[in-house]
């Protein structure tokens, strides 16, 4: 929609500016100027050349008109052309948002896996040492592995806007 809008602003400036050439091709050909002319006798040249050519005064005026009423259209589009801006900005905010929420949901199933697996074999070695703590002490005297009471993985939950990381217990 933009490409568009930008098109036709393209096109109005074009014909505007083709209009204009033509305006003062028109106005310079018919009307005998020097240099050393007063402002007075400037202004007298184009009226006489007026009077004395009303059919190239119509035309002139008509492409005035059409100069106002193309400028009228150019403007309307440039203003529409400001709006789908501000509004195709914050589509693509929104875009941009949305993609990257769609990586952290990625990244957050990620580390619930690595979370479960991780839990999965703090309760495997847990198991293991459970088994060996007793022979390890009648041995070493000390115990085999400690700390499993304070043993976490992070979760990632959401309730739909607010996304948390909290720490589970093993």
């Amino acid at each position: 929609m933009i490409e568009q809008i930008q098109a036709e602003i393209a096109a109005l400036t074009s014909q505007i500016q083709a209009l204009q050439q033509e305006r003062a091709a028109l106005t310079i050909n018919n009307v005998m100027k020097s240099e050393n002319d007063s402002p007075l006798a400037i202004v007298e040249a184009y009226r006489r050349q007026a009077r004395e050519n009303p059919q190239l005064s119509a035309e002139i005026q008509g492409i005035d008109g059409a100069i106002a009423a193309l400028n009228v259209q150019l403007q309307q589009k440039q203003a529409k052309l400001a709006r789908w801006q501000v509004e195709s900005k914050q589509l693509t905010q929104q875009q941009q948002l949305e993609e990257a929420k769609k990586v952290a949901q990625v990244h957050a199933q990620r580390i619930n896996q690595l979370a479960a697996e991780l839990a999965t074999e703090i309760r495997l070695l847990k198991a293991c040492a459970d088994h060996l703590s007793p022979l390890y002490w009648q041995v070493y005297y000390k115990p085999f592995i400690t700390g499993f009471k304070t043993i976490s993985v992070p979760h990632v939950r959401s309730d739909g806007e607010v996304w948390t990381i909290v720490n589970r217990i093993v």
